[in-house]
């Protein structure tokens, strides 16, 4: 029988974008013609609740705990006067909720208008915040304004629902707590023996009309997060109960971290198969066991399986059985959204911090650059697994195919590029290739801060639609930073943030405090550096994390070369990832968290850099060791960026218009060229004599961006020495330095 797949993301991940695992395994099903569907059950059971009669059923739902509150006096207190501030006003909320909802997906512009006005939404305690708006938002447009305050109303109502429907809601994870670090799956088999929840039963009722109407036979669940785990449970525990012959797979970003060392059997009463890693050749070859039941070459001995745990004689089992190799990037084909209600995705904006609202706000495509990450080595990382260890780049030519073919199937020409750390000489090579073919995008990704980033490279980025960088500064130490073996210091990444944001590109710092032997003091300077990083100007925006200890990283295997001591050798029976330790210092950094995200917010916003550092913490703290001038001294420095010989030379301009005139002094007289250039906001001029701007015409045309060959510094030169002198001379002169500002990039 042949094999009809539905791919699932349980809720919830993101609300104004596809999580894309479903569209790229979709994507390589096409390639095998292996008829599947896919559905974000995320979004659909968010548009759903978030409904007219979504919340009509949800208010009637609830009402009776209200009716209780009032016929007890011993109850007055169990209900917060939120909830019931938002209970009483649920009529308003009725009203507003599906022009809010069609608002937020981009279909109800002129809503912003009145939304701003701030008598049009219901408000609750998430608007408590409101005096911050003018502050956050008073250069920002009407439209960002009122997509913030629809936002805050949509949390006003998640926080009713949290506290008297469904303890464990949330927009971008649901019931979190049972899958972070579930160690024994007791408490998560405990919660799946319970009677479905409120949001349960939404989630249900979906899911059943879709398996109705796909009749699969085979049913794929990515779990990416914690908080998807209890509802990809719940859709299998409902299919295995009503749809026992549909077989169902678990893949995705928690099992391929925390699911690696599975042994509890309760398991598989909801999953038949998990499979680990790259998923293309795991799925492949289940497909062929299930389309081969009696095939005498496929007894049980004998199947072939990829990375994959089943059940056998009542015992977990992992199989890696499989003569085939995982494919390489080039065959894996294109993702593939049809089916997605790409249209229906809401855009919010939850936090004034530039990054995380470009995370949250806006349709983008997600791509990969490479598969892994050509670094490799950060020591709090999980590189020992082949997610990271595996490094293969994509070629440029086919990033750009398949760009194309998403924006004509997706309508949106934004990209994000989920890699680990992009390449820069990958992302040199896609930005040439993005405007050799004119195309009109827009893209961010994450990178490394390293001295690769010239200032004419981050032009490049620019020119191609690049409009942000997400990097690891994490501790801003350089002893930490050579013990983590980032492969960076502190002055390179301030002299690469610079060059990003010189060139218009907005720059984004993952902070981390807490490291292995981290002191008190180095905590304080990783601060004061952030602090002059901020008040320079070449960072626009950060997050503190605090550290947390891994299974597959070079800390969690060998705790000892880091100074940590891990609390416990036990594995747990289902996830095993983060892992409990005590450091040799001895130091509890958890306190350090509150002060450093609130000094981090004030520097976001360009103020508070005259406030010493004190003043964020309400304990104790030695002063910073760093000299306040630091990085502003790192900046003054010369680039010690040497031409290499190899080095690309492109021109992003036009062809100029050009004139011949003859210039005289002191009864002297010579030919003259003059260049008239025109870029997009600006007219400019250039003089040269005649035989160098003869040769100048020349080699604009063969370094032009559209010209498939890409000329190297050392050519350029040399054809320049075939009929002129001092080339050195000439490549400094103020005519060449006008282009450089220009788009004469040397890459």
């Amino acid at each position: 029988m042949k094999t009809k797949l539905f791919v699932v993301t349980p809720p919830f991940t993101q609300l104004n974008t596809p999580y894309p695992a479903t569209a790229y395994i979709k994507g390589f099903l096409n390639t095998k013609n292996i008829e599947s569907a896919q559905a974000d059950l995320g979004i659909d059971v968010i548009l759903e609740l978030f409904s007219k009669k979504g919340l009509i059923d949800l208010f009637h739902y609830s009402e009776s705990i209200f009716e209780n509150v009032s016929s007890r006096a011993d109850l007055k207190d169990e209900v917060s006067d939120n909830s019931k501030r938002i209970f009483a006003l649920q009529d308003e909320y009725i009203k507003t909720i599906d022009a809010v909802i069609q608002f937020l997906q981009g279909k109800n512009p002129t809503l912003a208008l009145q939304i701003c006005q701030e008598d049009f939404l219901p408000e609750a305690s998430r608007f408590a915040q409101l005096e911050e708006l003018d502050w956050a938002f008073g250069t920002m447009g009407t439209q960002d304004k009122a997509k913030h305050l629809a936002t805050l109303y949509l949390e006003d109502i998640s926080d009713y629902i949290v506290e008297c429907v469904d303890e464990n809601f949330g927009f971008s994870r649901y019931a979190e707590r049972l899958g972070r670090s579930a160690n024994s799956f007791d408490e998560l088999y405990g919660a799946l023996q319970l009677e479905p929840t409120y949001i349960d039963a939404i989630l249900i009722s979906i899911l059943k009309a879709k398996i109705e109407t796909i009749q699969p036979t085979f049913f794929l669940i990515s779990v990416p997060f914690p908080g998807n785990l209890y509802s990809a449970f719940r859709c299998a525990q409902w299919i295995k109960q009503n749809h026992p012959e549909i077989k169902i797979s678990m893949g995705g970003g928690f099992p391929n971290t925390e699911l690696r060392s599975l042994s509890d059997a309760r398991v598989f009463e909801f999953f038949d198969f998990i499979t680990l890693d790259d998923g293309e050749v795991p799925i492949e070859e289940l497909i062929f066991n299930l389309e081969n039941p009696n095939d005498e070459t496929s007894s049980e001995v004998e199947k072939r399986y990829k990375r994959t745990f089943l059940l056998e004689d009542g015992k977990v089992v992992y199989k890696n059985n499989s003569l085939k190799h995982d494919y390489k990037q080039a065959y894996v084909g294109t993702p593939d959204y049809s089916g997605l209600p790409l249209d229906k995705y809401i855009s919010v904006i939850e936090i004034v911090n530039p990054m995380h609202r470009m995370w949250s706000d806006g349709r983008w495509n997600k791509l990969t650059m490479a598969h892994g990450c050509y670094w490799g080595k950060c020591t709090f990382c999980d590189i020992s697994l082949d997610y990271i260890k595996v490094y293969e780049p994509v070629a440029a030519n086919l990033l750009c195919d398949r760009m194309e073919d998403m924006m004509l199937q997706t309508g949106q020409n934004g990209f994000h590029f989920v890699d680990e750390a992009a390449p820069p000489a990958l992302m040199r090579a896609l930005a040439l290739e993005i405007l050799r073919r004119k195309l009109a995008v827009t893209w961010w990704t994450n990178i490394r801060f390293e001295k690769s980033f010239s200032k004419d490279l981050c032009l490049l980025l620019k020119a191609s639609g690049c409009i942000a960088v997400s990097g690891g500064l994490e501790v801003a130490s350089d002893r930490l930073l050579k013990l983590i073996d980032k492969g960076v210091t502190v002055e390179q990444v301030a002299k690469v943030t610079r060059n990003f944001t010189e060139a218009g590109i907005m720059v984004h710092a993952y902070l981390m405090y807490g490291y292995p032997t981290q002191t008190i003091q180095e905590t304080v300077d990783s601060l004061e550096m952030v602090r002059q990083l901020f008040e320079a100007g070449i960072l626009q925006s950060g997050f503190w994390h605090q550290f947390a200890m891994t299974a597959h990283s070079p800390v969690g295997l060998y705790p000892e070369k880091f100074g940590v001591t891990k609390k416990t050798e036990a594995i747990g029976t289902f996830a095993n990832n983060d892992i409990d330790y005590t450091d040799s210092t001895g130091i509890n950094h958890d306190k350090f968290s509150f002060g450093l995200k609130k000094s981090l917010f004030n520097f976001m916003h360009g103020i508070c850099f005259d406030y010493e550092l004190q003043d964020w913490f309400d304990f104790k703290i030695p002063k910073t060791k760093i000299d306040p001038d630091f990085i502003f001294n790192a900046l003054e420095e010369g680039n010690d960026f040497n031409t290499k010989p190899n080095a690309k030379v492109v021109w992003l301009g036009g062809k100029p218009f050009t004139e011949h005139f003859t210039k005289s002094k002191k009864g002297r007289s010579w030919e003259m060229m003059s260049f008239t250039f025109h870029d997009k906001k600006e007219s400019f001029n250039i003089q040269t004599n005649k035989e160098e701007g003869e040769w100048l015409v020349e080699i604009l045309t063969k370094i032009t961006i559209s010209n498939a060959k890409n000329y190297t510094f050392q050519e350029v030169k040399a054809d320049f020495e075939t009929s002129l002198e001092d080339f050195e001379l000439f490549w400094y002169s103020k005519p060449i330095n006008t282009l450089r500002e220009f788009g004469l990039l040397v890459l």
